[in-house]
């Protein structure tokens, strides 16, 4: 049986709702799949694998080596914007202290040339005296202060003689941020984590590492949601750690008392490129244009 012939035809002045469809009009709507997700054992800085894996107080997890390369390069952005501000402020200084030493040189000459019995030229009540400092007929500096006009004029369709804005350092922050939550990371508040492995599964194959709660054993996965012990790193399923560690307030690994604060839930998922948690729909919106080719990127629905 032959298709509606309203989906057929394409003689109309506008974009049937079908037509749209087909070109990928309007807001795209895609669930994120596994492959979208970054593994709970995974670095936020490298998204490979952790290598000596250390957390921050908000369970982000990074590579020793990654962090540190992470914080020492923002502590040299910190100097170097440290020492712009400083040149900067030390330049305002200098230009406020010639402005003031200029102020001073004409209010000497004008008082000079009224002793003197001559037309003071720094004077305020002088109205034949434009902006520029011109004097009208009477002035003798007309044609100097006209070519001195003309030599340092900005005009904005030369691009040699484009005017430039000065540009403004504001005060920097002396803070080190964690490059993932974007709060306040000091070196002394991360902390090691150690993930306990699948011996079982390690002799199975080495190249994949799995690991295990060594509570109750269940293999850890992103399905779970895990926590970790600022006290002394270990990690566990948070249904052990409520379970257990919350209630006993001590590590069942190591004997280690611990406080309820240090219980620090690991953040998984959820990258510059991926999400995690509750919203796993990603969406974009997508307009009609001249040869935007959206019709060749998107295949047509079926119906």
């Amino acid at each position: 049986m032959p298709q509606r012939h309203s989906k057929n035809n394409n003689d109309l002045a506008f974009f049937t709702y079908d037509e749209k469809r087909k070109l990928g009009y309007g807001t795209q709507k895609e669930r994120l799949g596994k492959d979208s997700i970054k593994p709970f054992d995974a670095c936020c800085l490298c998204l490979k694998p952790f290598i000596h894996p250390m957390s921050c107080q908000k369970g982000h997890v990074f590579c020793k080596e990654c962090i540190l390369e992470c914080l020492l390069a923002q502590k040299k952005d910190i100097q170097r914007k440290l020492a712009a501000h400083a040149a900067q402020q030390k330049q305002e200084k200098e230009e406020e202290e010639e402005r003031l030493m200029l102020e001073k040189a004409r209010e000497l000459d004008a008082f000079d040339q009224q002793n003197h019995g001559a037309l003071p030229q720094y004077n305020d009540k002088n109205h034949g005296r434009d902006k520029n400092g011109f004097h009208g007929a009477n002035s003798v500096k007309a044609t100097s202060f006209e070519e001195e006009a003309l030599r340092t004029m900005k005009a904005f369709w030369l691009p040699s003689a484009t005017p430039e804005a000065p540009v403004k350092v504001d005060t920097p922050s002396t803070s080190t941020i964690c490059p993932e939550g974007k709060e306040k990371l000091k070196l002394k508040t991360l902390f090691p984590i150690h993930f306990t492995e699948d011996e079982s599964e390690k002799k199975k194959s080495g190249l994949d590492k799995t690991y295990i709660c060594p509570s109750c054993k269940v293999t850890l996965t992103n399905t779970l949601s895990l926590v970790a012990l600022s006290s002394c790193g270990h990690v566990f399923c948070k249904k052990c750690a409520d379970r257990f560690m919350a209630v006993d307030k001590v590590c069942l690994v190591c004997d280690k008392p611990c406080k309820e604060r240090n219980l620090i839930t690991l953040a998984k998922g959820g990258t510059g490129f991926a999400g995690h948690g509750d919203h796993l729909e990603a969406t974009d919106f997508k307009h009609l244009g001249s040869g935007s080719g959206l019709g060749l990127v998107r295949p047509a629905a079926k119906t």
